[in-house]
């Protein structure tokens, strides 16, 4: 038989033993953690007609904002202009140079 007896784990031990495994499950959990979109959330609660409506006025916004003038910051002299008539002046300014 053995003579050897054996001790308790001492609460150090123990604590140190729960700590690391609530380490490991939060790091576990954030992991895991879904990632949170914003104001993407909802897209894909959208039926496939619903998709494509908001498609279609976005890109109508964007074709409207693509060939028209506007004011940008208008205190700064910052304005929107067509992509063709920018282009255009973009040339003239490296024909000049």
């Amino acid at each position: 038989m053995s003579n050897s007896v054996s001790r308790p784990a001492s609460l150090i031990s123990v604590l140190a033993i729960l700590c690391c495994f609530g380490l490991f499950l939060l790091l576990v959990y954030l992991a895991y953690l879904p990632n949170q979109t914003g104001p993407y959330e909802q897209i894909g609660t959208l039926t496939p007609a619903e998709r494509k409506e908001r498609l279609a006025e976005l890109r109508a916004n964007e074709a409207e904002q693509s060939s028209s003038y506007a004011w940008i910051d208008q205190s700064a002299g910052v304005v929107q202009l067509p992509i063709e008539r920018a282009m255009e002046l973009t040339a003239q300014r490296y024909q000049r140079n």
